[in-house]
């Protein structure tokens, strides 16, 4: 609080002297003050080690001008009023300029001119440039260091929280330099307005000596000292600010402040210290130059080189004998086997001959479309999904990957480098010469073609992909097919704070007076199995509150949360204003299926004969074998009662077979009937 008062009472003062007069020992006083903010400022921005900790710099350079101009305003005054501006300026314009008479009037104004010169051509223009060249690429680069984070997110270099605080780091360097790039601008103005405040000075100190009464030349000398010091007081601090801003927008980040990164990189090669050094000897015995100024120094160089040699090369013998030491001593100590504990929830391991698709400096784009796969399965099916870990294997055969889930290799596939993979969607004009292979993520028999053959294939109607798109689909498949075992306790949790922040009511009803966090993941877990997205969290959860009073059996919940998602569910499996095929469930088998259905504390399961089970299954397969020729997906028709025990009679034996119940189904969707399971 205090110091947001000191800031504003800074500011308001500064407002304050452009209207009233001050006295000139207030100016004296404010004047150094003026000055050592400058100094502050110049040498915090020498010893910080990186830009960004100043980054409230641009506010610092307006406020400053400001509060400059204003006592060059009230300085003005006194100076065409009383001709008495304080000491501060008198000893500015008569020491600094030089001594008193018309020769110091000379040095002054020619000291002025060099400072005025030194600061708008050299200190300003630079700045100015490097601010706008830093702050032009800083926005270019932004986009590929924020690719930059979300592929180390999604390797594991880096956590969530580490991805969080880099991302806002970047946001944070990308504002302050473009601040810098306008705020640099304030400084380049005020070096202008001390030229202009200098001239009216002059100007205006000679008319007001004359109309009291001088004569020109004396009130030329008087005023004109005056006045440079006044540009003095006022442009040495501009100049500090300045010097401080090119300080600040050409420091490079790293861990050390500005002076040992130079005193390091300046004078640590011997080579050039002695080199240097014979330099200047040479030159001092060999040329006209003073020889008692250049040989010393020539020498106090080469000998300052030579012990520089010298302790380098005992620092490399300690440095190697050190890191025997450390080698020995790694090897002596205990292996920490708690690392080797950790499993990936989901790893992609793959040949060197794959590398140059996930190394960016390559070309590669696997990073990328990793990240885009998190990002795809979390608006399809509103689950996060883990971090992607994806390493090299040499013990893969080159063009071989591997996709492991809790460690467990689950799927596997080949790509040939350098090559397209065309796969025949049932249309095709002419067949295409190629290599037989089969696409890995659906097992579609597909060729494998070089790019001059690319162009030929498309044109003939085949589906032709690249490498890395073939094992991003690979990955989102196997990633889909088993999401639910990817959802952990703790995302759930996540998941019910996020929906917290907007209906704290729900949860404080749901969790956990009628449902744990448990088994709130079974439900979730059972939706996600069967391809059903969770994002509508709010109206799960809201059908779970309403039911969990009756029943706290998460099978029979997941089948009113499908319910509730009805037009979801009516969403993904039928098409709008199309008439969709499907096979039904005779009546007989539902009755047999829920007579065989047991009750107990950890649930329900099915007690039906092994005879009867095989021939409900072939005669599942017989029917939707009817929906494959066709070419339409495999939706089998139950009522609600048997939905779920008929899906869990038939998922070991038929994956992709879709089950779905009436209730489940909106009354606008059309649907044909093209078979019904009997036996």
């Amino acid at each position: 609080m205090r110091k947001n008062i000191g800031i504003g009472l800074y500011l308001i003062s500064a407002i304050v002297f452009f209207i009233i007069p001050i006295p000139n020992f207030l100016l004296d006083v404010l004047l150094a003050i003026n000055i050592a903010i400058a100094l502050t400022i110049l040498f915090n921005a020498l010893f910080v080690k990186e830009a960004m900790a100043m980054s409230s710099f641009p506010t610092i350079l307006l406020l400053t001008t400001i509060f400059r101009i204003s006592l060059n305003i009230s300085s003005t005054k006194l100076i065409l009023t009383t001709g008495d501006p304080g000491e501060v300026v008198k000893v500015f314009g008569e020491f600094v300029g030089g001594g008193e008479g018309l020769l110091g009037l000379i040095v002054g104004v020619i000291v002025f001119i060099i400072l005025i010169i030194v600061q708008f051509m050299v200190i300003n223009k630079g700045s100015e440039r490097v601010a706008e060249v830093t702050a032009r690429f800083t926005l270019d680069a932004m986009p590929g260091k924020q690719m930059a984070i979300d592929a180390d997110l999604n390797t594991g270099a880096i956590t969530d929280k580490e991805a969080s605080i880099r991302r806002q780091k970047l946001q944070d360097e990308s504002a302050f330099y473009g601040a810098m790039d306008g705020a640099v601008k304030y400084v380049k103005g005020d070096a202008m307005a001390g030229v202009v405040i200098t001239g009216v000075n002059v100007v205006g100190g000679v008319i007001m000596g004359v109309m009291r009464g001088e004569e020109i030349i004396g009130a030329l000398e008087q005023y004109t000292v005056l006045t440079i010091g006044d540009g003095l007081v006022s442009q040495i601090p501009s100049l500090l600010i300045s010097l401080a801003t090119g300080i600040l927008v050409t420091k490079s980040s790293g861990d050390e402040e500005v002076g040992e990164n130079i005193m390091g990189q300046l004078f640590t090669i011997p080579s050039v210290l002695m080199l240097g050094g014979g330099a200047l000897a040479f030159l001092g015995v060999f040329s006209p130059l003073p020889m008692i100024i250049f040989v010393p120094l020539g020498v106090l160089m080469f000998y300052y080189g030579y012990s520089r040699r010298n302790k380098s090369q005992v620092s490399a013998i300690e440095s190697e004998v050190e890191e025997e030491e450390n080698q020995a001593e790694e090897v002596r100590r205990l292996e920490n086997v708690n690392s080797l504990l950790q499993v990936d929830k989901i790893r992609l391991e793959f040949g060197y001959g794959i590398i140059p698709l996930a190394d960016v400096n390559q070309g590669g784009d696997l990073l990328d479309r990793v990240v885009m796969i998190r990002r795809q399965i979390a608006l399809e099916l509103g689950a996060v999904v883990p971090i992607i870990r994806m390493v090299d294997n040499i013990q893969l055969n080159p063009n071989q990957y591997i996709i492991k889930i809790k460690g467990v290799q689950i799927s596997e596939g080949e790509i040939l480098f350098d090559h397209y993979m065309a796969m025949n969607p049932g249309n095709v004009e002419a067949e295409i010469a190629g290599i037989p292979t089969y696409e890995p993520a659906f097992h579609i028999p597909a060729l494998w073609i070089t790019e001059s053959q690319r162009e030929r294939a498309e044109a003939m109607g085949y589906t032709v992909v690249d490498p890395p798109s073939i094992i991003a689909t690979h990955l989102t498949e196997v990633i889909k097919s088993h999401i639910d075992e990817l959802l952990t306790r703790q995302d759930v949790q996540n998941l019910i704070e996020n929906v917290r922040e907007n209906d704290n009511t729900l949860i404080d009803e749901l969790v956990p007076k009628l449902l744990s966090v448990g088994e709130i993941q079974k439900v979730l877990q059972n939706l996600l199995r069967e391809g059903i997205s969770i994002r509508d969290l709010i109206t799960i959860f809201e059908t779970l509150a309403d039911h969990a009073v009756v029943t706290r059996d998460t099978d029979v919940l997941t089948e009113y949360a499908r319910q509730s998602l009805k037009r979801a569910i009516s969403g993904k499996f039928f098409l709008t204003n199309e008439t969709t095929s499907v096979v039904t469930l005779d009546p007989k088998i539902e009755q047999e299926i829920m007579a065989s259905v047991k009750q107990t504390e950890q649930g329900s399961y099915i007690t039906l004969d092994p005879d009867k089970t095989q021939k409900i299954i072939k005669s599942t397969q017989k029917e939707i074998g009817k929906l494959e020729d066709l070419g339409k997906a495999p939706i089998v028709i139950t009522s609600p009662i048997v939905r779920m025990y008929y899906k869990k009679l038939t998922q070991d034996y038929i994956k992709d077979l879709i089950v779905i119940s009436y209730n489940e189904i909106e009354s606008n969707v059309e649907l044909q009937s093209v078979g019904m399971v009997s036996i």
